[in-house]
């Protein structure tokens, strides 16, 4: 689903040199459920960044769903973008003066599809996270894990193969973390491929995989096998 061999992305200034990311491999196969962890700066975020298409690298070969998305132009990358890949961020971005449908729907406005189909995308997403009766209503009008959902769904109608979510309850008490959390397990358990980064490490522990980044390199984390180590230690 998503290989990446020895990225490396370099931010340049007149005076500073800043390795984001240094020879960073990584491979995801397609319907796992990847936590990402690691300390402030060590290049979580860069990397969602790349693994989204929202920004290039200095080197290395990004593979994603068999297709070599390295030297990509910005209309390539967008079209990839809205056919493939859904975000999730940890501040909603959703537009306050359009209510939760119309939220949804502007992503797939962008995509060129037909009244009728993104009628019954919209309706199918917003079912699966539980609001089709607020659909409606202004964000305003919703609670913080409301206004995640319909993130989410936003994310969902576009149907895609690649799921991003960057603290996707960083924003939320824990009630409504665990909520969302469930959340994210059923759309795993349904096919999607996604990939988490959380400071969280229950919500990470609930991922089928850890990969921890530390100094914009990554060392990876079964946790599964870990819990059944510390189980045969104790």
């Amino acid at each position: 689903m998503l290989a990446m061999n020895n990225i490396s992305k370099v931010f340049r200034t007149d005076l500073v040199e800043t390795h984001a990311l240094r020879d960073f491999n990584l491979q995801v196969n397609e319907g796992e459920f990847v936590s990402v962890t690691g300390p402030s700066g060590s290049g979580k975020t860069t990397f969602l960044n790349i693994a989204g298409l929202l920004d290039d690298f200095s080197h290395g070969q990004y593979v994603l769903d068999g297709e070599d998305v390295s030297g990509l132009n910005d209309n390539e990358r967008s079209r990839i973008r809205n056919e493939k890949i859904g975000f999730i961020f940890q501040s909603f971005n959703l537009i306050p003066d359009l209510n939760i449908r119309d939220n949804v729907e502007v992503p797939l406005r962008y995509r060129g599809l037909s009244a009728n189909d993104r009628r019954q995308r919209i309706e199918k997403a917003l079912s699966i996270v539980g609001l089709a009766s607020r659909a409606k209503h202004l964000p305003a009008q919703l609670s913080g894990g409301q206004q995640q959902r319909v993130a989410i769904a936003r994310a969902l109608a576009g149907e895609p193969r690649l799921l991003l979510a960057d603290e996707p309850t960083g924003n939320l008490d824990s009630m409504m973390a665990r909520q969302i959390m469930e959340l994210l397990e059923s759309i795993h358990s349904n096919g999607t491929t996604i990939i988490m980064v959380t400071h969280d490490a229950e919500l990470s522990r609930r991922a089928t995989r850890n990969v921890h980044i530390m100094d914009g390199q990554v060392s990876e984390i079964n946790l599964h096998e870990q819990m059944q180590a510390n189980v045969a230690q104790a």
